[in-house]
This record gives C-alpha cells, sequence and structure tokens, in this order.
C-alpha cells in the first residue's frame, strides 16, 4: 500500500517538482520571541545570547498572507426565514483574507520593538464616533477603501528565559488558533471555523504580558499572563457569540473591566504541545459604548475556557482543541441589545447564549516522510479534519436556541508545500445544520499562503 501510494503521488505531481531546503520541511512558523530555544544551554550568558539573538542583530522585515477561492452549493443566507435552511444555490467567491507586514527591531540587546500591520479582505474602510454632546449618536464616515488594523505593536523587555515583559497591542492566546494563527500553523484553506466564529480572530487587544518558560527535558513549559481590554457586550450576538466584542471600533478602548488572560504550554517531550488558556472578564457591559444602557441588569461577566494538542513528527501531524464560554445574565443581555441604535455598528440578533462551544481535530500524514524521503516525491500533506461549534450551545430559562447556528463539519483536502514556507491549498468541506434538519452546505476551496523573514540585519 505505501509503495502505491508513493507511485501515484509521482504520477500525479511528475519529476519536477520546486527544490525545498535541506530538509524538505514545512516551516513550524514564526513564534516571534522564541524563548524555549534556550533552556538546554548550560549558562545564563549562554541563556541569554540565545534568547537576543533570535536569527537577527538589528531589524528584520516580513509577514504572511493568504488568497482564497471558494465554490458554493449554498445561498448567501441560512437564517433567510425558509424552514429549509440555507437555499440551493451556485456562487463562487475569491479573496484576500489577510496580508500582514510585521518588523522587528532591536533599540539593544535588551528592549525589542514588534509590530504587525494587517490589511484585511479589501473591504471598505469605516470609523464609527460617538457623539455625546447630541444624546450619543452615533455617527459613520466612511473611508478609503481597504481595511487596515494594526495587529500588535509592543515593546519587549527581555529579563530572563523564565520572566519577560511586553507592553502594546498583543495577541490574545485565547485556543489554538489565535495562538498559531499564521496559514501555515493548520491544514485547510481557512482557519478552523468552530474557533473563529465563537472567538475573535485574530484576537489582537491593548495591555501587559508577563511570558516565559521555565523547566528543561521532560518538564519544559512555557506561560502567558496577560491583562488586556475586555471585550465589549455591545457586540455580542446570536450567530457568533463573543467574537464580534472585540474592541477597536473606536479611535479609544474601554478599560473599566479588563480582561484577564493565563496559557500554559508543556513542551517536554519532543513534538508534543499540550496547552490550555483561560479567559475572564467580570463584567463585559462595563466596556460597552454606552454602559448606561445595562445598568439595570448588574454585571455581565464572561469566563472561556480552552484545551489543545499538537503532535508533530516527520510523517504526521495530528491537532485536536475545545472551547467552552460561559457568559452570565446572558438573557438580560440579549433584551438590551436587541434594542440597540439601528445606527451602532452592532448586530442585534438575538437571543445571545449562556453557553457556547467549539471543538475538532485535524490530522494530515507527509508522503515523502511515508515514502522514505524519495525527491521525487512532493512535500504533500493529505489532511481531514473534524470540527463541531454552537454559539447557541445553551440558554438561560426562557430563551429559545436557534438549531440552524449548531453545525458539524467534516473538511478533506491536501496541502502542497511548494518552499517550506508556501503552500497551496485544496479542501472539501460539508456541514451539517442543526442535526441535519436543514439543508446541508457544501463547497470546494483553493489557497495560497506564505510566510517569512524577507531581509534582516
Amino acid at each position: 500500500m505505501k509503495r502505491l501510494t508513493c507511485l501515484l503521488a509521482v504520477t500525479l505531481w511528475g519529476t519536477s517538482v520546486t527544490a525545498f531546503a535541506e530538509n524538505g520541511e514545512p516551516s513550524e512558523g514564526t513564534e516571534r520571541t522564541e524563548t524555549t530555544k534556550t533552556t538546554e544551554t548550560t549558562s545564563a550568558a549562554e541563556r541569554s545570547a540565545a534568547i537576543y539573538a533570535d536569527g537577527y542583530d538589528r531589524f528584520r522585515f516580513g509577514g504572511y498572507g493568504e488568497i482564497l477561492a471558494n465554490f458554493m452549493d449554498y445561498g448567501i443566507n441560512r437564517y433567510s426565514g425558509t424552514s429549509s435552511g440555507n437555499t440551493r444555490d451556485h456562487r463562487n467567491e475569491i479573496s484576500i483574507p489577510r496580508f500582514v507586514l510585521a518588523l522587528d527591531y532591536k533599540f539593544n540587546s535588551k528592549w525589542i520593538l514588534g509590530a504587525e500591520i494587517e490589511f484585511e479582505a479589501g473591504g471598505t474602510g469605516t470609523a464609527y464616533e460617538i457623539e455625546n454632546k447630541e444624546n450619543g449618536e452615533y455617527e459613520t464616515e466612511v473611508e478609503k477603501g481597504g481595511e487596515v488594523a494594526l495587529e500588535q505593536f509592543h515593546i519587549t523587555r527581555l529579563i530572563h528565559p523564565a520572566i519577560n515583559v511586553r507592553a502594546g497591542h498583543l495577541i490574545v492566546p485565547v485556543g489554538l488558533t489565535n495562538e498559531q494563527h499564521e496559514p501555515i500553523n493548520f491544514f485547510g484553506t481557512s482557519r478552523p471555523e468552530g474557533e473563529t466564529t465563537i472567538l475573535p480572530s485574530t484576537w489582537h487587544e491593548t495591555g501587559i504580558e508577563l511570558f516565559g518558560t521555565f523547566g528543561k527535558g521532560y518538564t519544559r513549559f512555557n506561560y502567558q499572563a496577560m491583562v488586556v481590554t475586555g471585550l465589549n457586550a455591545n457586540g455580542f450576538d446570536r450567530d457568533t457569540w463573543v467574537a464580534s466584542g472585540k474592541q477597536g471600533i473606536f479611535e479609544k478602548d474601554n478599560f473599566t473591566s479588563p480582561g484577564y488572560v493565563a496559557r500554559l504550554n508543556y513542551l517536554g517531550v519532543p513534538g508534543l504541545k499540550v496547552g490550555g488558556s483561560f479567559y475572564f472578564c467580570n463584567n463585559t457591559a462595563a466596556n460597552s459604548d454606552k454602559h448606561t444602557e445595562y445598568n439595570s441588569i448588574g454585571k455581565v461577566p464572561l469566563r472561556i475556557y480552552t484545551a489543545d494538542v499538537q503532535y508533530k513528527n516527520k510523517y504526521v501531524t495530528a491537532r485536536g482543541n475545545i472551547v467552552y464560554g460561559n457568559l452570565g445574565n446572558s438573557k438580560q443581555l440579549s433584551d438590551v441589545n436587541r434594542r440597540l441604535s439601528g445606527l451602532s455598528p452592532y448586530s442585534r440578533l438575538t437571543p445571545i447564549a449562556k453557553h457556547a462551544v467549539s471543538y475538532g481535530g485535524e490530522v494530515g500524514f507527509n508522503l515523502r516522510a511515508i515514502c522514505k524521503d524519495n525527491p521525487k516525491v512532493p512535500v504533500i500533506y493529505p489532511f481531514v479534519r473534524y470540527e463541531y461549534y454552537n454559539p447557541q450551545e445553551e440558554g438561560e430559562s426562557g430563551q429559545v436556541m436557534d438549531l440552524r447556528d449548531k453545525v458539524g463539519m467534516w473538511t478533506a483536502g491536501a496541502n502542497w508545500y511548494a518552499l517550506p514556507n508556501l503552500v497551496v491549498k485544496a479542501d472539501y468541506t460539508t456541514r451539517r445544520i442543526g442535526n441535519g434538519n436543514y439543508n446541508s452546505e457544501n463547497e470546494f476551496s483553493l489557497a495560497i499562503a506564505y510566510i517569512g523573514w524577507f531581509w534582516s540585519k
């Protein structure tokens, strides 16, 4: 069977495959201040030299990007009011989901500036303002085409591999996708749908972070602990739960009720990474545009728990994760959000659930490794992924959850690493909606993505 698989791969792709780097393996991504590389050095001086080098002396510039095409057999609105769900249709889309420019600059060996600017989807940029002098009316100003977001901007103070400090606009490492959001780090043409439906993605907030690595050998861990701007209850809704509550719509973020984030990863076994994260915001209503709207309902606390595991060796890459969230006072929040101003930038779709959940897993196999590293076989990873997610997993008493938000989906496809950090992807997805009570949704997708540092000195 192995010989037949190798023969098929060679037949399909021929022998003129683009040359790889020496090991022919895809990159592990660009974790920008990776302290784990230093834990096996023997002295404090050697540890410092390793962490401060990080592949460049003073400056580096790079980024990542994706181009995506989707071919679908369903309509544009699962919630159109028909009893069967989405209508049958044939439509195609093409987009540039994101183009990101990144840079790091070392002021010296201990102080580092990091930044990422994201150009997303080629959409229309829109600015929102609240005119408090005019009874709190929303005003919208349409700007030039192209949505631009500051995804990261932070200053890092390197102290010791076990404890370092970073302040600024940071990635919130809640869930597997947010921690490793670059397109090389997942198999499908799009980021895992479950996580990105109920959580912001990429989730970035302003705050302060402690991070580091400790232990060695089989007891090696890394961690992150953060205080950042909390989510805004104005943005919570039926179909995305709290994902649309990420701040950044206005010029200034509300820091009245911060978000507290903790993440811990176990790294003690080669190729294995086991992690978990926790997010808590005591009162998301206090971060709303007009907090007096929620005075009558009290606090709206939010807790999110995640766990994930990844394993990679020469032959196989496997990942799995689960996200579970709890939102307090969701029924009262739904009543308020349903009455939000029609001029506000938020959805007013309710009810908002008390509990939301997402879980899934994917596994891919390296055909070249299976074929004994035959250079005539391209580095292709056939893969399969399963996901379940439901932003309306459970409501409070009196709330009726919408079954059309309950999705189980299979994705199968292949990733061809034409270069270590350049990947061509193809996959087919089928979604089962509401336990099969509604029309399924099927699509075929193609994508090309890259990541890398273009220049350093």
